[in-house]
Formats: C-alpha cells, structure tokens, sequence
C-alpha cells in the first residue's frame, strides 16, 4: 500500500478523501491518524473524492490526514479454525483482541482472522496431474466432527494443472499444499487459507434446488405448524422483551443442522455476554460435547461501531456459504436485522440520500431481499447437497408489523413467526401468535410433510381452523358474556385453548419439554388430533371446563416425562382412559 490520498471532511463515522489514484466502490482504505491505521470502506465515489465509513471510532482525525487505499474489497478469511470461534464484524478474534489490549478494546488493531501457529493434520486428496478449477477439493483437515475440505481458491479463474501436494501431515494454514500451473503458464502456491468478499455471493455450485427437508428445531408451533425448510428462510419480528433471543437461543441448540452461525448484530451486550457464556457449556443433544464445537459467534453489540455492525450480517452469512461448499446443512441466526437496518439508515442519511419511508433509505428492502436470497439448498459440483438456512429476528418499534423493516422481510421470507406482546404478557411461550404467523413451505414440503403420516398436513390445517375457530368464539364471549354462548361453540373455544396450552406452549426451562424430536411431536399431536375429534359430552360449561382442566394437567404432565419412560406410559394410559370415559 501506498499512501494516495488525504482526508478533505469528516463527519460521524463517514469520512470524505481526496485520492490520485483509482478507487472502486467497497475499497477497502486505512485512514492514518497519529500511529493508528484506521479500517474504512469506500461507499461512494464522487470525481476526485469518495465517501468512506469507518469501521472504529474517529475521533482525532484531521482534515489532511493521509489515506492509504488497498484495492481490495472487503473480504473475510475462510479456512479450518473458524469453528469455535468468537468474531466481531470484521472478523477480528474477540478473545485474541482482550488478550492483546486488555478488557477495552484499542482502535486499529487488527489480527489474523485464523491462527496461523496451529498444525492441522493435511490428508490430500487431488494428485500430481490432475485438472482443477475454483472449488475443487485439494485436501481434507479434520475440524471438531467434520471433515473440513481444502478447495482450490474461489476466484480462482480458468484451469490448472496440479504439479505438486503436500504429503500427508501436520501443516499451518499459510503453508503451501499444492501447486498449481493455470493456462498460462503461471504457477500458483495454494495454501489452506483464501479470502472471499464478504458482499458477492458464494455462488461455486451445480444447481439451486426447491428445498423440501423441513429444519426440524424442536419447537412444536414451528415444526408442526410454520415449518421452515432446510435452506429455506424465516423471520421473527416482535417487541422488545417478547422473547426473540431465548427462542433464537433455543433454535440454535436444537436445530437439526450441521454448523451453527450466530450474529449479533446490534443487540444489547448483556444479551451477547449472556450467550458467550452459556454457549461454551452448553451439551449438543447430537454430538454429546459442547455446542460451540460446531457454532461460530459474530458478536457486533450495539456500543461498537454503527458501520461494522453492518458488515457483519455479511461476513457472517459467508461464512455459512463456506460450509455450505462441504456439503453441510448450516443454520444462520441474524439478531437483530432492525438495528442493521438502522446502520444502513444511519449510513444513508449521512450520505445525504434521498430518504425513504421512516427515514430509511430507498434500497432498504432490495439490501433485505440482497441478503435473504443468500440462503439456499444447492446441489454441489461432486453430486452432494448443502444448504444455508436463515432466520432473522426483527424488532419493530412498539411492536408494529407495518413498519419498513418487518414489510420488507416478510416480502422475501418463506416463514413468519410473529411474536406479540398480548402472548408473551400471558406468560404463553414462546410468544409465537397462531393468529398471524405462516409459513409457504407446508404446501412446498407437503409430500415431504406426508411421509411423516399420511394424513398430516390436513390434520395441521384442522388444528389450525380449530385455533381460528376458537378465537372468533372467544371475541364473541368478549361482548356477550359466557352465558350467551352455547354449549357447542364453548367446547369448541376450550378446545381450541387445549391447543394452546398443551402444544403451542413449551417450557424452555424444562429438560424434556425444551426439546421435542420429531417423532415425539408426531406421536403428541397425533393424541391430541383423537381429543379434538372425540364429541364431549358435558351436562353444562363448567362440567365442560372441568374435563378440559384435567386433559390439559395430564397432557402437560405427558410433555414433562421423558420419551417413552413409565411416566410418559403412565400419563399415556390416564389420557386414553379419560377419552374413553
């Protein structure tokens, strides 16, 4: 790098530069300020100068200080050690960062993104003579439980011809494993470790397929109800304290995926420090050892700097495309996409752009679709699958669906799980609304859904009129009273409220009832599909109520009981005899 250009205005996080050689647009650029070099990326370029947002904190910068533009675009580094760890939004090693610089974090410090001191044990895979292009496999390197595949760099353009790999053994991820002649004679020195821009999509694949494999989460409203599909895409928008973290929290343990990405985009510390601590102990109900082992956490708070915050709802989900190349199925948890909104609005009106609605820029809904549409379920080169689920939390302000940010997820996402204060007031968790949510993939899943039992969606879609049904009963009662509604229509309210209580609600806190597998919530709502079924006879509404209470005590009791122990026979055998009866 070499300095070429001066800083001719500073406002905020944005800074304008005067340059004498060529920028592009997303450069990234280093802003000189006493002994610090500051990260920035150019946003917009404008004759001889060009907008800049920087990714610390400028205070101290000058107007004259020197610029340095790299010509690179803002990338991330992609190789074995990313699992495990802990990232801010540039892909900085948080804990090597507190080594470093101690509980507050220095401006302009950046270290390597991977640990350049650790051996991994290389097994090659291609040989000497063999043809490859960008994404081939070179080798493998195991990493935690899975195979972590060594490709021939991603940019990599036209063919090569192999000329030597490295023997099996210990090697670091910036020694050289293979060597490579491309067409024009050129020799190329491959390493474990490549870079990838964060704001280009992952696209080295054979096929974009329809998903169809439901992401199983162990949450019954979701799975049963709103299903999502493995690299498929849903969002969950709600007021502040409805409970969107605790149930992202959840879906992150017990999701059926391989890999597990957390962004913490803009959420509060205290629930980041929350997550930090809990993750590293907490038990993978799939693997036995820890979560962590198959998580990355991108943690941007909302105290750091506005422009990384909205870098890292990038860098993570490339990280996700990168393990999506293995073959793997990875989950990607965006918490919360409103205040990367607000780094884009925050953006936006320091450019002096033309605003939109609520102030937020114009392009607000293509960024949201921009980014969305990077989920998949894609068929590889080699004939194996992968994909990269989303799902984002939104948080519209006073919990109000019609703003921009929520509008324009909902036009893109295939899962709408709104979250209302009315449920989480009721202590009904998750605060997930029958009333509002859906989800597009039941009819995409439906022949996948059916294998489950023959006739399951249709008994989804009679559960979910029954809600509905119980819902307009009870606004009725609202008006007139309990005494002005008839027998049948108050059995058909209690029943839909059985629902609720017994399978829409779950107990996040409890060892069993946080987690049920598919089986279980097929058995479960297969039972309670009889109940609904069954014509109660009662002598009057509170014999009516009196039936229900007991079948809601006994089919929670049924929830609380390990799978297929003598408590959950036991309860099993009292539901049958009181349907019976």
């Amino acid at each position: 790098m070499s300095v070429s250009g001066k800083v001719v205005a500073a406002y905020g996080n944005m800074i304008t530069a005067s340059f004498e050689t060529d920028v592009q647009q997303n450069e990234v650029a280093y802003v000189i300020t006493g002994d610090r070099k500051l990260k920035s990326e150019v946003i917009r370029v404008r004759g001889t100068v060009c907008d800049m947002q920087v990714f610390e904190d400028t205070r101290d910068i000058k107007v004259g200080d020197p610029v340095e533009f790299t010509g690179n675009l803002l990338v991330v580094e992609l190789g074995p050690g990313l699992l495990e760890q802990i990232y801010d939004g540039l892909q900085n090693p948080l804990p090597q960062l507190a080594q470093q610089s101690g509980l507050f974090l220095k401006r302009g410090i950046y270290l390597d993104c991977l640990d350049r001191s650790k051996q991994w044990e290389f097994t090659p895979a291609a040989k000497v003579g063999d043809s490859v292009q960008a994404g081939d496999v070179l080798g493998t390197v195991p990493e935690g439980i899975f195979e972590h595949k060594i490709f021939v760099p991603f940019d990599f353009i036209g063919t090569a011809k192999v000329k030597k790999v490295a023997e099996k053994g210990s090697y670091t991820v910036a020694e050289t494993v293979a060597e490579v002649e491309d067409e024009k004679g050129e020799m190329h020195n491959l390493t474990m470790v490549q870079e990838w821009p964060i704001k280009i999509a992952l696209a080295k694949y054979k096929e974009r397929i329809l998903p169809v494999e439901p992401l199983v989460t162990g949450c019954r409203i979701i799975d049963t109800f709103y299903p999502v599909a493995k690299g498929g895409t849903a969002c969950i928008p709600g007021p502040f304290g409805s409970g969107k973290t605790v149930l992202q929290q959840l879906i992150s343990r017990y999701a059926n995926v391989d890999i597990i990405i957390v962004a913490a985009c803009g959420e509060r510390a205290g629930e980041v420090v929350e997550t930090l601590r809990e993750f590293p102990h907490l038990k993978d109900p799939y693997t036995g050892k820890t979560l962590m082992e198959r998580t990355i956490i991108i943690c941007n708070t909302s105290s750091m700097p506005v422009a990384a915050r909205e870098a890292s709802i990038y860098t993570a989900v490339t990280l996700g495309e990168y393990y999506r190349q293995m073959g793997l199925n990875v989950l990607l948890l965006a918490d919360s996409t409103s205040r990367w909104a607000q780094a884009l609005r925050e953006m936006s009106g320091r450019l002096e752009e033309i605003p939109g609605e609520e102030a937020f820029p114009a392009y607000l809904q293509t960024r949201i679709a921009e980014f969305y549409e990077r989920a998949g379920y894609v068929t590889l080169e080699d004939g194996s699958k992968g994909s990269v689920s989303i799902i984002g939390t939104v948080s519209p302000a006073g919990g109000n669906f019609e703003e921009p940010v929520t509008q324009g997820t909902l036009a893109v996402v295939g899962a709408f799980l709104g979250l209302t204060w009315a449920r989480s007031n009721a202590r009904r968790f998750p605060a997930i609304d029958p009333l509002i949510s859906w989800s597009k993939y039941v009819e995409q899943m439906k022949e996948t859904l059916d294998k489950i039992d023959p006739n399951w969606v249709a008994m989804v879609k009679d559960a979910q009129k029954m809600i509905f049904a119980g819902d307009e009963i009870k606004k009725r009662m609202d008006v007139v009273g309990e005494e002005g509604t008839s027998l049948a229509d108050f059995i058909i309210y209690l029943k839909a409220e059985l629902i609720d209580a017994v399978y829409l609600q779950q107990n996040a806190f409890d060892d069993v009832d946080a987690y049920n597998t598919m089986e279980r919530q097929v058995y479960v709502f297969k039972k309670l599909t009889e109940v609904l079924r069954k014509e109660i006879t009662a002598q009057d509404k509170e014999d009516a109520r009196q039936i229900f209470f007991r079948l809601t005590a006994l089919i929670k009791n049924w929830n609380s009981s390990e799978w297929e122990s003598d408590d959950f026979k036991k309860f099993e055998e009292q539901i049958n005899e009181f349907i019976g009866s």
